[in-house]
């Protein structure tokens, strides 16, 4: 069997276990839509998402691919994203006002099993992403460091 029909194969298995807990891309898409709305009227991660995202369109459909890359395993996303996070001077409690949203949100469009599932995985990313941050500034930190002699 080729490497290409295996992964058709592994897309149309996911694709069913996620219809069967009410994600489709019509789902994520309403997800990612509802989610950034409340990002952009929220007080704290507002001004913040406000500063690094000028056009919201470009970013609304690279999330969509994003997502439906990680639940239906569609491979469209095509990203870097830890360096635009990185920029974004996130802390501790931003990641933990995302989630907040993130949650409500899921809820909000998902069945419990979908929900649960886009958690899961949004906990997992915020998880990445705070540890990437946080060793890139020891890391930079370090480098300004003056010399020992």
């Amino acid at each position: 069997m080729s490497e290409t029909s295996r992964a058709d194969i592994r897309t149309a298995m996911a694709e069913e276990r996620m219809a069967a807990a009410g994600v489709t891309e019509a789902t994520i898409d309403r997800m990612v839509r509802t989610f950034y709305g409340k990002i952009q009227g929220d007080p704290v991660l507002g001004p913040i998402f406000g500063r690094a995202i000028t056009d919201w369109e470009p970013h609304l459909s690279k999330m969509v691919d994003f997502w439906s890359s990680v639940a239906l395993l569609t491979m469209r996303y095509e990203g870097r994203p830890m360096p635009v996070h990185v920029r974004m001077g996130l802390e501790p409690e931003h990641f933990a006002r995302w989630l907040e949203l993130f949650r409500e949100t899921a809820a909000e469009v998902f069945p419990p099993d979908g929900a649960a599932f886009f958690v899961g995985k949004a906990e997992q990313i915020a998880r990445s992403f705070q540890m990437g941050i946080q060793f890139f500034n020891e890391q930079t930190k370090g480098s300004a460091a003056p010399a020992a002699r």
